[in-house]
C-alpha cells in the first residue's frame, strides 16, 4: 500500500486547531517534544516500514525544498 498523499483528514481545520491548541502554553522544547511523541505514536499505529520510510523521505525533501526556496 503506497503512502496516501491525498487529503484524508476529516474536518481538517478542526484537526489543525486541535494540534495548535495542544501546543499552547508549552515552551519551544516542550512543543517539539510533544510533536516528536505524536510522530512516534502515529508511526507505531501505521507500522508499515515502507510507508514510514516514504513519509520520512517526503517530509525531508519538502523541508529542504522550503529552506532552499
Amino acid at each position: 500500500m503506497p503512502l496516501n498523499r491525498q487529503p484524508n483528514i476529516a474536518e481538517q481545520d478542526a484537526f489543525y486547531e486541535e494540534l495548535i491548541d495542544a501546543q499552547r502554553d508549552l515552551n519551544d522544547d516542550q512543543a517539539d517534544m510533544m510533536l516528536a511523541k505524536l510522530v512516534l505514536i502515529l508511526a507505531n499505529h501505521i507500522g508499515d516500514r515502507a510507508i514510514l520510510s516514504e513519509a520520512i523521505q517526503l517530509a525531508r525533501a519538502n523541508t529542504l525544498a522550503q529552506r532552499n526556496a
